[in-house]
């Protein structure tokens, strides 16, 4: 079996030393950057070979691509995509056009996970880390436009991946730099922030957020929580799909990468995303996650038995034109 790892790449090849890391830990999957993208018949290349050393066709090959500020598949190659919030401002046409959009080019060059939709509430003074990343302000906005978003996504082909589990809207700070807090009462938390989860918990990954809630447990971001994974992600809100940490890399997190990942798998994550750090690290991370077993296997392997090929028929010039025809008329 695979291990509970999502890893990534040091460039646009696999090095001999990466080749070896690879076959030797097999990682479920790899998750791309910026680094490692050049063109598409190197990316083609690159994702074909991944599999190929670790010896499975079907293994996840994933990457943020939400549109606008957050993509890393740009122009002029690639479409960047459409920021979420002017989606969550055109409406569900438009959503759903732009997930078609991007699936497009993901599937072209081996993807088959994006990293989005973001389910988080753009929250008035908050911290901009999610800013224009969210659909909308309410739940009811990013519910309606982010279901068309994923369902535009499966329809090319790609499945999508929900976060920041269970709410990142009410942060103050960049938990790339440090821990962030959110203050918000359970009755608050429960009426906004948890209902777009509840409303696409059938979708088949997510992804735990790098916030403390006070509400719910004072000491341990989400993705280390016991409470917050077991009470609320698969309580509450009932999520059953694979729950990845964030980026254990991040300065919200602390304690030696191994330890982070441990605290993380020992909290309920089913996998543990590792990324932008020496091989050595890698490896040393690598080597306290265990293979999948149990429900984690289980949700694994019923994620990767949901994955579709694309739809046929899509014009790819006549959707470009729609959607900027909505964007338009909805003043976004």
């Amino acid at each position: 079996m695979p291990r509970a790892l999502i890893t990534d790449l040091e460039g646009t090849t696999l090095c001999d030393a990466e080749r070896a890391f690879l076959k030797s830990h097999d990682p479920l999957g790899i998750i791309l950057f910026a680094r490692n993208i050049e063109n598409t018949k190197q990316l083609v290349d690159l994702t074909i070979e991944f599999r190929s050393v670790v010896g499975r066709s079907n293994a996840p090959v994933m990457i943020d691509q939400e549109g606008g500020r957050i993509a890393r598949l740009r122009e002029p190659e690639w479409w960047s995509g459409i920021a979420p919030f002017r989606l969550g401002l055109a409406g569900e046409e438009a959503s759903w056009l732009a997930g078609r959009l991007l699936a497009h080019d993901m599937a072209a060059i081996g993807v088959d996970v994006d990293c989005a939709p973001c389910l988080d509430l753009r929250v008035a003074g908050m911290h901009d880390v999610i800013g224009d990343r969210a659909f909308g302000e309410t739940p009811e906005r990013i519910v309606s436009c982010a279901r068309a978003y994923a369902e535009g996504l499966e329809a090319g082909g790609v499945q999508p991946l929900i976060k920041h589990l269970p709410g990142h809207g009410r942060v103050g700070v960049d938990p790339h730099d440090v821990l962030p807090v959110a203050d918000a009462d359970l009755e608050t938390l429960r009426a906004a922030d948890f209902r777009p989860f509840q409303a696409l918990k059938d979708l088949p990954w997510g992804m735990t957020a790098h916030v403390i809630y006070r509400a719910i447990d004072d000491a341990r971001p989400a993705t280390q929580s016991p409470a917050v994974i077991r009470d609320i992600i698969r309580g509450e809100i009932g999520f059953d799909g694979v729950l990845t940490s964030d980026a254990i890399d991040m300065q919200a997190l602390s304690g030696s990468h191994p330890e982070r990942a441990r605290l993380s798998l020992e909290a309920g994550c089913d996998i543990v995303m590792h990324c932008n750090q020496p091989l050595e690290t890698r490896i040393a991370v690598a080597d306290v996650v265990p293979e999948l077993a149990g429900d984690a296997l289980r949700r694994v392997n019923a994620a990767l038995s949901r994955k579709a090929a694309p739809q046929t028929g899509f014009d790819r010039a006549e959707a470009l034109s729609r959607l900027e025809e909505l964007l338009t008329s909805a003043g976004a």
